[in-house]
């Protein structure tokens, strides 16, 4: 884990980052995703896929490219009343191009607004129907006088490609940790440039770094993205032992975790662990079959551990999929409170395991070795003291650090410290292959 001043500059890092991803448009396919995955890019060895429009992926077909240059609503003076290049939301995401003239009242049936929150622009898509259409705000729409207007989409849906980016940290083992962003959402800021912009730079954290695990990063888009990732590596998806999606991750409510559809996989472990350390009342709940790609990974013919953390669970924040998702709304304290959790869930993945006790017939005398603390001095002494004694009570064998780290009521960075003293001591001893050895970050 980092230090509180080492996370404090990641958090301006991450936001940086985001900042810089927050004008592009994208979408599930076309220029503005590759623009995106080039900019990644720059910060982890990211190899890009393309995958063929009409190939078949399980009971899904890859889409057409989209792309758009322009588009605009012009009154009768010529005059651009909603301006695409202004902002990226303006438009029906996925529309289909348009070039016509019509009255006021005609054109009103294109227009998408948030009658509930009238200074918004909502975000709306049309990926697999085909429609045209505008976003604007409701107070905006309200403005327009009765007259004819000019509707423009200047926008192409071709024969190309689905594109998505993938990184491998290799490490000792084959066994995997999935961490997968959704990329197809245009200028929001906390969903998703938070999240793509926090696991980029995580992976460059870990590049370089020596763990037991691998750690597969995937940037692809939203449902037909991960449908396509697993339709192309089914034979290997069995090495996932860990998975995390990660989206609204700036912003400073929750924070929230869902659990994989296991329910009680080492993910699901962990999460809830570190969150209920790292917050008074976190939001942990159950499965369901909604959501972001987490319900793909956890479908019934795959069911990998895959959970989903985010902090204001998507659709409970008034500034969900509108314009006020914009980067007044994420901080950079909150993305790095959000890299140190996702950190911690990482150590505890790559350093559980179980020890031996080799002194169990009653307590060892911890004072003749200098472990045991007087309650009068140090003011942290007896929680030292507490759970020295929970580490050599549990290190059984049948206990894992977790284990004791959740019966304890400690955060298990306190239970592993507390470990490695006690082996350093002769007292305990790992029953694991390969050593405990410290990730950090």
């Amino acid at each position: 884990m980092a230090d509180t001043g080492s996370q404090a500059g990641i958090g301006g890092e991450i936001y940086a980052l985001a900042a810089e991803l927050y004008p592009i448009c994208r979408s599930i396919t076309g220029d503005g995703v590759r623009r995106t995955l080039g900019i990644l890019g720059r910060h982890l060895d990211l190899t890009v896929h393309e995958v063929p429009s009409g190939t078949p992926v399980f009971d899904w077909t890859v889409p057409r490219e989209w792309n758009i240059r322009d588009a605009y609503i012009a009154n009768a003076a010529g005059e651009r009343v909603v301006d695409f290049r202004a902002h990226s939301l303006h438009v029906l995401n996925y529309s289909v191009p348009v070039r016509r003239t019509m009255p006021l009242a005609e054109l009103k049936a294109h227009i998408h607004t948030l009658p509930d929150q009238p200074e918004l622009i909502p975000y709306r898509t049309s990926y697999y129907a085909e429609r045209w259409g505008f976003c604007m705000s409701h107070n905006a729409l309200a403005a327009l006088p009765d007259g004819m207007y000019e509707a423009v989409i200047d926008a192409a849906l071709t024969d190309g490609h689905l594109s998505y980016g993938e990184y491998l940290h290799r490490g000792e083992r084959e066994d995997e940790f999935l961490l997968s962003a959704h990329i197809c959402h245009p200028s929001l800021a906390n969903d998703n440039c938070s999240g793509l912009a926090l696991l980029a730079l995580l992976a460059k954290h870990l590049a370089g770094r020596k763990t037991r695990l691998s750690y597969r990063f995937l940037f692809a888009p939203g449902t037909i993205g991960a449908i396509t990732w697993l339709a192309r590596n089914e034979a290997q998806a069995h090495r996932i032992k860990h998975g995390l999606t990660v989206s609204c991750v700036g912003d400073g409510g929750g924070p929230t975790y869902k659990k994989s559809r296991r329910g009680n996989a080492m993910i699901d472990r962990a999460m809830s662990h570190v969150l209920r350390h790292a917050a008074p009342a976190p939001d942990i709940i159950d499965f369901f079959p909604y959501g972001y790609d987490e319900r793909q990974y956890c479908s019934p013919g795959f069911n990998l551990p895959v959970g989903m953390f985010q902090r204001s669970q998507f659709g409970t924040f008034p500034e969900y999929h509108t314009s006020a998702d914009n980067l007044d709304f994420i901080r950079p304290e909150h993305l790095a409170a959000s890299f140190a959790m996702i950190t911690a869930a990482i150590d505890i993945v790559e350093h559980d395991g179980r020890y031996l006790n080799l002194s169990p017939k009653c307590e060892p005398q911890l004072g003749r070795r200098g472990l045991y603390g007087a309650i009068g001095g140090d003011k942290d002494a007896a929680a030292k003291n507490m759970a020295m004694l929970w580490v050599l009570n549990l290190s059984d064998g049948e206990h894992s650090l977790l284990d004791i780290a959740e019966r304890a009521g400690l955060p298990f960075a306190v239970v592993l410290a507390t470990a490695r003293l006690l082996e350093e001591h002769g007292l305990l001893a790992p029953l694991r292959e390969d050593p405990l050895e410290r990730l950090e970050l």
